[in-house]
C-alpha cells in the first residue's frame, strides 16, 4: 500500500466499516505503543494533531517538554484482523513523532532511521532488508500468565502432531496475510517451542514497520490459542536462542549492487567493502542489535550463533554468512541481531556501519568456512560477551553517537547502563545452588 495517500486511507475507512483507529509508535527500546481513537477522529489524526505526553514514554522527553504529535504514515493503514467481527473493527497506522513547532522528534527511532536512509539516497542508493524473527511459544497457567513449559518437544523442520505450534503458526501467517505481508515460509526451529515465519523482503522503512507488526500479531494470535510467544533471546538452556538475521542489499538504479558476476564470489567490491564496515565496526553496534542482558546467553558455542567476529560463505556460525543465491538475490546476512532489538535503530545503526565500508574503502578479513567454535582464542576479533562488554564499547563510538542523534544515544546509555547495573546486583538462583551449602 505505498501508494495510499491521507484521502485513500479515509474513503477505505468508510468502505471497510472501521469504528476505531489505532495509533501506533515505538519507544526507544523498541516496544510498540498506540493511541485508540474513534474512526471520526481520523482527519484530525492525518493533520497531525493527536497529541500525547511524551514523559510517560521512556526514553522520549522530560515532563517540562512532554507536548509532542504523531504523524501518521497513510502507506501503513491495515486492518487488524481480530477486529473484523462486531462493532469494534480497528485499522491501524504507523506514526512518526514530532515536536509541537512541528518539527520531527529527535528521539523517535523511526525518524533517526529515515534520517540514515536519507542520508544513504543522498548518494544514490536504497537499503533493503529482509529480516529473519524467531520466537517461541509456551503454555500458560489457569491465570492466562506465561510459564517456562515448554509447548512442544519438536525440533527442526518437523510437523504435526510433533510440532504442536503448528495451528497457532497458521493462524499466525492468515492474519499477516490479511495485513498486506508475503510469507515465504513458516516452519518449527531448531529448539523445543520455537518457530520461525519468513516474509519477503523490502525497503529498509518498510521491513522495520513490518517486524512491529510482526511481533503485535504473533504475540496477539498466540494468546488466543491459549500460548505465551515471547522474542526473548535465550528462554531456555542447553537449545537454540531466537535470533533475528537481517538480509541486507544495496540498490541503485534498480540494480543490487552486490551482485558482480566477474567476481569468483559473485560479490561487487562494494559488497566486500560493506562487509569490512559491518566487521569493523560489529562490537560497536552489539548493544543495539543485542540490547538485553539476555541476549548475550544466546552466544554460547554449538547453537549457531556467532562468537566470533567473521564472516562466511557457507558456515552458520560466523557473524556475517553471505547465502549461496546470486544475481539480483544476492545479499549479505548478518547473524547476531535479536528480537529484543529496537528494530528501526538497529538497522540505522548496522547500515551506517555497512556504509561506512563502503564510503573508506575497508577490506574485509579473509573469507573463513571453517566452524567458528573451532577457532582459537587468539585467531579473531571477538563478539562481545555481555551486555557491559558491548555497552562500553557504544559508548565509545563516534560512529554510533552521529547515526542515532545524541538524544537517544544518551538516553540510550543511561537506560542499558542501569539495566545492567540491576542485573549485576541481583541474587541469582545459580548463585545461591552453587555457594549457599558451599561456603
Amino acid at each position: 500500500m505505498d501508494s495510499l495517500s491521507s484521502d485513500d486511507v479515509k474513503q477505505l475507512v468508510r468502505e471497510e466499516g472501521v469504528n476505531f483507529i489505532r495509533l501506533q509508535f515505538v519507544d526507544v527500546f523498541g516496544k510498540l505503543k498506540s493511541v485508540s481513537i474513534p474512526a471520526y477522529q481520523l482527519d484530525q489524526a492525518l493533520d497531525n494533531k493527536i497529541m500525547f505526553d511524551g514523559s510517560s514514554i521512556k526514553g522520549f522527553v522530560r515532563v517540562e517538554e512532554s507536548d509532542m504529535y504523531l504523524a501518521p504514515d497513510p502507506s501503513t493503514y491495515s486492518v487488524l484482523p481480530w477486529t473484523k467481527e462486531g462493532k469494534g473493527k480497528t485499522a491501524r497506522l504507523i506514526c512518526d513523532v514530532y515536536n509541537t513547532d512541528g518539527t520531527p522528534f529527535e528521539g523517535c527511532p523511526r525518524n533517526v532511521l529515515k534520517n540514515v536512509l536519507k542520508k544513504l539516497k543522498n548518494y544514490g542508493y536504497e537499503y533493503h532488508v529482509g529480516p529473519e524473527v524467531e520466537f517461541f511459544l509456551f503454555e500458560t497457567d489457569e491465570d492466562g500468565k506465561p510459564t517456562t513449559d515448554i509447548h512442544d518437544k519438536a525440533g527442526y523442520f518437523d510437523h504435526a502432531p510433533t510440532d504442536l505450534g503448528e495451528d497457532a503458526r497458521r493462524d499466525i501467517c492468515l492474519a499477516l496475510d490479511e495485513m498486506g505481508f508475503e510469507i515465504e515460509t513458516s516452519h518449527h526451529e531448531a529448539a523445543p517451542g520455537q518457530h520461525e515465519i519468513d516474509f519477503r523482503y523490502g525497503e529498509a522503512l518498510t521491513s522495520a514497520d513490518r517486524v512491529s507488526t510482526f511481533k503485535l500479531v504473533v504475540k496477539t494470535i498466540a494468546k488466543q490459542h491459549g500460548l505465551h510467544a515471547t522474542f526473548m533471546p535465550k528462554p531456555l538452556k542447553n537449545a537454540h536462542g531466537s535470533c533475528l538475521h537481517l538480509n541486507q542489499s544495496l540498490y541503485k538504479d534498480g540494480k543490487n549492487i552486490f551482485e558482480c558476476k566477474d567476481d569468483p564470489m559473485g560479490l561487487s567490491e562494494d559488497a566486500y567493502y560493506f562487509v569490512g564496515g559491518l566487521i569493523k565496526y560489529a562490537r560497536e553496534y552489539a548493544a543495539v542489535t543485542n540490547a538485553t542482558v539476555n541476549s548475550y546467553k544466546r552466544f554460547v558455542p554449538g547453537y549457531e550463533a556467532p562468537t566470533e567476529v567473521t564472516w562466511a560463505t557457507g558456515s552458520r556460525s560466523p557473524l556475517i554468512r553471505i547465502p549461496a543465491n546470486r544475481g539480483p538475490a544476492t545479499r549479505i546476512e548478518l547473524r547476531n541481531p535479536d528480537p529484543t532489538a529496537n528494530h528501526y535503530l538497529a538497522l540505522a545503526a548496522v547500515l551506517s556501519a555497512g556504509f561506512e565500508g563502503i564510503k573508506n574503502k575497508i577490506t574485509p578479513s579473509d573469507c573463513c568456512n571453517e566452524n567458528g567454535d573451532n577457532y582459537g582464542d587468539e585467531e579473531v576479533k571477538k563478539f562481545p560477551s555481555s551486555l557491559k562488554e558491548a555497552l562500553d564499547e557504544f559508548e565509545s563510538s563516534k560512529l554510533m553517537k552521529d547515526s542515532l542523534g545524541k538524544h537517544i544515544f544518551d538516553m540510550y546509555l543511561e537506560a542499558k547502563r542501569k539495566e545492567w547495573r540491576l542485573y549485576s546486583e541481583e541474587i541469582h538462583d545459580w548463585e545461591l545452588k552453587h555457594y549457599l551449602k558451599a561456603y
